[in-house]
């Protein structure tokens, strides 16, 4: 378990661990996402409080610490949102939508779907007390994990691609048991505050997931990339907005 464990961590950053273990293996242990959410932000909190020692201005570190984000988790989630967006603009029948979403190329509605999403994640960071951003960082890097999980209980995989094995490995009972897991974390870290931004996250999941069905009828590991970067983004909007009530 703990081989599949490791590699779980070793797929979803860019972290270098060497491990024989396939990708149906560590899909087994899907449910642990929000741990390796808790463990990504932690790195990414660790580093905005290191750069508040150093006394760098709030909206500097909040741009380094979006920037550490997405290059730890190997910039595989946002490439999944850009190529998401593209296949939302176009036209066509489902199959032409999906074949848009494998296109190497960048088109218009992949980029304004970036920008919309880069720019509100970098405010929201930016606007939170400096005294609460290393909790902040973490909780929305397990919102955004637990997004992605509950788009995969509603969703329906193609018959290729990587994305299919984590859709598959996802039922009601791992389902609940990544709910409770985030929850607990979310708690421990912001009490009440922090279980509101997880449950925002959910409901933003099964938001995407709906999204797929509709224009794509399955769900892609691109489409489970979009919804990593849309919840880290919906789960820091509730966080802030309940930090000023």
């Amino acid at each position: 378990m703990l081989r599949e464990i490791i590699g779980l961590l070793s797929f979803l950053t860019i972290l270098p661990v060497k491990t024989h273990t396939s990708i149906p293996q560590i899909a087994k242990y899907t449910w642990l996402f929000p741990v390796m959410g808790a463990i990504i932000g932690l790195t990414g909190g660790a580093l905005a409080a290191l750069l508040q020692l150093i006394g760098l201005p709030p909206i500097i570190i909040a741009s380094l610490a979006y920037g550490f984000l997405i290059w730890f988790n190997g910039f595989h989630h946002l490439d999944g949102l850009i190529d998401m967006g593209d296949a939302l603009m176009a036209h066509g029948s489902p199959e032409d939508k999906i074949r848009i979403m494998k296109d190497e190329r960048i088109g218009t509605g992949g980029l304004g779907l970036f920008f919309i999403v880069a720019i509100t994640t970098f405010t929201c960071l930016y606007s939170t007390p400096q005294n609460q951003l290393p909790h902040i960082i973490i909780l929305g890097e397990v919102g955004a994990k637990m997004g992605l999980i509950s788009s995969c209980i509603i969703s329906k995989p193609l018959d290729e691609g990587i994305g299919r094995h984590f859709i598959m490995e996802m039922d009601k009972k791992r389902f609940i048991l990544s709910s409770i897991l985030s929850f607990i974390i979310s708690f421990l870290l912001l009490k009440h505050q922090g279980m509101i931004g997880i449950l925002a996250s959910i409901i933003g999941g099964l938001f995407i997931g709906a999204i797929a069905r509709k224009n794509f009828k399955y769900t892609t590991g691109d489409v489970l990339g979009a919804s990593n970067e849309f919840n880290r983004m919906l789960t820091l909007i509730i966080l802030v907005i309940l930090g000023g009530v």
